[in-house]
């Protein structure tokens, strides 16, 4: 598996069907935004929960620095809807990577169940190049969520 790109590095690019349709990097850079990619295991899980619960609780923050969220796992359309309406709704798409072809771009397979992607955030900038690599979130720590905001250009 290939290692995770660094910021700087351009974002791999990808095409996933998601709960809104069809969520595609160059798609959602046209928007003119930049675009906040969270990867995550499965819907359902503790910690996952916690990280889109977090990435709702701050969507309408990131919005307000250009940013629009896309949350991906290997997880069925169904599912994550699922997953959604047990959250009371998710402001932004969650797309099915059920061929892990975006998690293996962005070097995120999960080593102890090859089946998953692990938490992972990236966030693009507008041209398509990353402005954070981040392969190993954890959703309860505080300096990788401010490193998100920073990222966006969030001033301490």
């Amino acid at each position: 598996m290939p290692d995770p790109p660094a910021a700087g590095a351009r974002a791999p690019d990808f095409r996933l069907l998601s709960t809104d349709g069809k969520s595609a990097r160059a798609d959602l850079l046209a928007r003119g935004d930049r675009v906040v990619l969270a990867f995550y295991a499965e819907d359902a899980t503790p910690s996952c929960q916690t990280q889109l619960a977090m990435l709702k609780d701050a969507h309408e923050m990131l919005r307000e620095f250009g940013a629009q969220v896309v949350a991906v796992s290997a997880d069925s359309l169904e599912s994550h809807r699922a997953f959604a309406d047990r959250l009371g709704g998710v402001p932004f798409p969650l797309a099915s990577d059920a061929s892990l072809d975006a998690a293996r771009a962005y070097g995120v397979i999960d080593d102890g169940d090859p089946r998953r992607a692990r938490r992972a955030i990236f966030v693009i900038d507008r041209d398509g190049a990353l402005l954070l690599s981040m392969p190993h979130f954890q959703p309860g720590n505080l300096s990788q969520v401010e490193a998100i905001f920073a990222a966006l250009g969030m001033e301490p």
